[in-house]
């Protein structure tokens, strides 16, 4: 229960700015869209009442959720690291084999992992997969679509 996770420096920045948006901005809007909403009177039904109602649960459960992954954060200097293996934190130039088509990403916490913006999370079948392995090595992924195999063209840490 007391485990550890993973995390960039980059993606507790993200999420200590998200927190601070979250309690300093967000929190005092959706209190004051309430106070507005009951001064409309009948509660039971008042659409933005139960609008706000269900924001101010959204903020809340979300600032709980950033509290407990921050709380649990091993945070990791990726600009550290010096190994010519993949492990968290590498940004990875792949080739797919079939389509010579290339990708790149890099090993992020599951917290931070955007798949649009090329990071994956660590708990990810190709990230997975990429671990422990180097430069000029053969990847295999089990994908839902079956087999995807990639050569890691580069490897780097930044």
């Amino acid at each position: 229960m007391d485990d550890k996770i993973p995390m960039t420096l980059e993606g507790k920045k993200a999420l200590e700015e998200e927190l601070k948006l979250l309690t300093h901005v967000e929190r005092r809007a959706v209190i004051k869209a309430i106070e507005i909403a009951r001064g409309h009177g009948d509660l039971s039904e008042n659409a933005d009442y139960s609008a706000a109602k269900e924001r101010q649960s959204f903020i809340e459960g979300r600032i709980q959720s950033i509290n407990y992954s921050l709380a649990r954060a091993q945070v990791i200097d990726t600009t550290q690291i010096k190994t010519d293996r993949v492990v968290f934190g590498a940004t990875v130039l792949l080739e797919d084999s079939e389509e010579g088509k290339k990708l790149t990403y890099k090993i992020v916490g599951v917290d931070e992992a955007d798949i649009k913006k090329g990071k994956i999370g660590i708990t990810s079948p190709i990230a997975r997969a990429l671990i422990g392995k180097k430069e000029g090595d053969e990847v295999v992924v089990n994908a839902p679509k079956g087999e995807l195999r990639y050569e890691i063209i580069e490897l780097r840490y930044e």
